[in-house]
């Protein structure tokens, strides 16, 4: 059977993006995820004309007639009800975010002032109108539209729920997640391996990996057992959403997850990827659960999970994602196989422009290599040799 390229893989991979439907959150616990309703202003922006200078404010028209001393009537507290200037002749000392005094239309802020004896001195020659003063809807009208729906919540989005008043959002659901891992060699991050273990790692690095996508996945361990594999399995079909399996899915005896997926009635859409590290990555579907299962090498896992499952979920709730980062590879690299190559490099800018420097490492089982990268360069697989100076898709996850 020949490779799927990347290319293919991903579009089939996003053509089965589901739908995991709609919550409620409240507005402060929402940063990070994707905002399903659109979002009005209840009223004005300002709502009122705001005085945006501590200092005083004034008649221009009395200014303008000459007057440069003014008396100080009182002050306009930010806060507080609106005040009127009885005697335009004079002024009122007006704070930051106060509304703008009945009688008024210039702010001078203090710094351009001289204050004695309850007298202002205005040590200015032209002043204009609405000097100062922030107009009532200047930013928006009453109903106009702040935020659309599918969009990725920052802290920008945040205080603008609060200004609506907005204490309850609607946001798109996350799936239900499970981690799987399998492999009798595997022990317990707390245990001290023997000889011929290792410690689970892989799926803890998928757990950080969902939860930058504010996924909160739970992890499992199951033994290389097919009896153990297909019950358990089974179960969790029953339960979750998306199923993410690292390890067991290559050409090894005891790697029994595709044929144990097979046997459960999950449709498989694609096995093993023209690309290297992570070519046994296998990809299928039962109704409307989803299941990643990954090659067991944890570099295989992390750029399969960044490459295909991030892309998979931002279609699921709605955004619109393409990855549009490019990096210029620093100096000359060579890979033989005709595959798509995940190059780990190290990024730097210079001068605006990203650069992209290989970190050799020992292969897909180099986890520590990880740590010393910031990024995946992806290499097309119909060349083998690459040139310093050449730009190529970059996949960052380091930020």
């Amino acid at each position: 059977m020949s490779l799927i390229k990347v290319k293919d893989a991903l579009e089939i991979v996003l053509k089965n993006s589901e739908n995991f439907g709609i919550e409620e959150v409240d507005f402060l616990n929402a940063s990070g995820r994707v905002l399903k309703e659109s979002i009005f202003a209840d009223r004005d922006f300002p709502p009122f004309d705001r005085v945006s200078m501590d200092g005083i404010a004034i008649s221009s028209e009395s200014f303008n007639n000459g007057q440069r001393t003014f008396k100080i009537e009182g002050i306009q507290a930010a806060g507080s009800p609106q005040l009127t200037l009885q005697n335009t002749s004079n002024c009122l000392e007006a704070m930051t975010g106060a509304v703008l005094p009945k009688n008024t239309d210039a702010v001078i802020q203090y710094e351009l002032l001289t204050i004695e004896n309850g007298i202002a001195k205005v040590n200015l020659e032209v002043v204009k109108n609405f000097q100062n003063i922030h107009l009532k809807g200047t930013d928006k009208k009453q109903c106009d539209l702040l935020i659309n729906e599918n969009t990725l919540i920052s802290p920008a989005e945040i205080g603008i729920f609060a200004t609506v008043g907005k204490t309850k959002v609607k946001v798109a659901k996350q799936p239900k997640v499970m981690v799987v891992s399998t492999g009798n060699e595997l022990v317990e991050v707390s245990e001290i391996p023997t000889d011929h273990q290792i410690r689970r790692s892989n799926v803890f690095t998928l757990v950080s990996l969902l939860e930058k996508l504010q996924i909160k996945a739970e992890t499992l361990h199951i033994l290389d057992d097919k009896k153990v594999l297909l019950t358990k399995i089974e179960s969790l079909l029953a339960i979750y959403d998306v199923l993410i399996f690292s390890g067991a899915v290559s050409k090894g005896k005891f790697d029994f997850i595709p044929e144990v997926l097979d046997e459960l009635g999950v449709k498989k859409l694609f096995h093993e990827v023209k690309q290297r590290p992570g070519k046994p990555f296998w990809f299928g579907k039962k109704g409307e659960k989803t299941i990643f299962a990954f090659p067991g090498n944890p570099v295989s896992t992390f750029v399969n999970c960044v490459k295909y499952f991030y892309p998979w979920h931002y279609k699921s709730v709605g955004l619109n994602f393409e990855n549009k980062h490019n990096a210029i590879l620093s100096e000359d690299f060579y890979f033989k196989p005709e595959m798509t190559y995940f190059l780990q490099v190290k990024l730097i800018q210079v001068e605006g422009k990203l650069w992209a420097t290989p970190i050799s490492g020992k292969g897909s089982g180099d986890l520590a290599n990880l740590a010393e990268a910031d990024a995946f360069l992806e290499l097309p697989d119909n060349r083998s040799n690459f040139t310093k100076g050449e730009v190529f898709p970059v996949i960052i996850y380091r930020q």
